[in-house]
């Protein structure tokens, strides 16, 4: 049953990056206190503005993007992440930032940046959109490594790096910033290159650019490698964004699950991160809004 899940979601996610992209273990102890009595009991919290919030546009696909840009209005924040050129628009008519952007082409997890076989095609769309971002004022655009197809680690991050030489420049000269995701590949995803915070911090010394960063997925992190509050600390200059999700299951991220997000939180905002972190969970309650009210309030530290 849990496995069947987690494909779901993970089909969820691929079925949705299709869509959206056409024209677009160190264990935290969770804490006693719960967390929905919590937000009860503050029905009408004022965010502390310490952290820039946002939320994944894939995991409330049940409402149109006008919802839940209304949703993000009334509970206080106002950015949406994973979000293609082709609904730009409806963005700005609420005045809601796209803080994750993707390109308009079909840019996906497992075709990437390290394989030559895809870069006229990469590279191209990411060209096309830089100055489509640049002319929005949005500034942070997705990337992914790909997956390994036998390819040895070394080999790929030099291919990587030959795309991205090709990219940077425009990107640095319009203000933005190539952000490569980091996703598990110990249950799902599991033939992806970019599966450790090492091999891509890596990558980023040798890129050695400040338009290119890592998306630090804690749900991913904590399945793959846990001691998350170490590795932000020690390796925050080269995390350019956040996601949440509870573990197991990338579902809420309250006392269900194993992490005690308001400690993560606190870690983030220690090391001076202005950027966004964005809630990519799936919510299992009824009231799924409720449930993102929830999150963001604890990560609101």
């Amino acid at each position: 049953m849990i496995q069947s899940m987690k494909m779901s979601v993970q089909t969820s996610r691929r079925n949705v990056l299709r869509n959206f992209l056409v024209g677009t273990s160190a264990v935290v102890a969770a804490p006693a206190i719960s967390f929905a009595t919590k937000y009860q009991a503050e029905k009408h919290y004022k965010l502390k503005g310490n952290i820039n919030h946002s939320v994944c546009r894939w995991t409330f696909g049940h409402l149109s993007l006008d919802e839940l840009c209304g949703v993000v209005k009334d509970i206080g924040f106002k950015a949406i992440d994973l979000v293609g050129p082709k609904d730009w628009p409806v963005l700005q008519q609420h005045g809601i930032y796209s803080s994750m952007c993707y390109t308009a082409g079909e840019n996906n997890l497992t075709k990437g940046l390290n394989n030559p076989a895809f870069h006229s095609q990469l590279i191209k769309e990411y060209i096309d959109v830089i100055p489509m971002m640049a002319k929005a004022k949005y500034k942070n655009l997705i990337c992914f490594s790909g997956n390994r197809n036998g390819m040895d680690d070394e080999t790929g991050m030099k291919n990587c790096i030959e795309a991205l030489k090709k990219i940077l420049p425009l990107a640095e000269k319009n203000g933005v910033t190539l952000i490569m995701e980091l996703l598990k590949s110990k249950i799902d995803h599991k033939d992806y290159m970019c599966d450790r915070s090492a091999w891509g911090v890596e990558l980023c010394k040798r890129i050695n650019s400040p338009n290119f960063t890592l998306l630090y997925d804690i749900y991913h992190m904590q399945i793959d490698e846990g001691d998350i509050i170490r590795t932000i600390r020690d390796n925050y200059r080269y995390f350019g964004h956040y996601h949440t999700g509870g573990i197991p299951g990338r579902h809420e991220i309250n006392d269900t699950q194993e992490l005690f997000y308001p400690a993560v939180m606190r870690a983030i905002v220690s090391t001076g991160f202005k950027d966004y972190v964005a809630q990519e969970f799936v919510p299992t309650r009824k009231d799924k809004i409720a449930s993102l009210k929830e999150a963001i309030e604890i990560c609101d530290v």
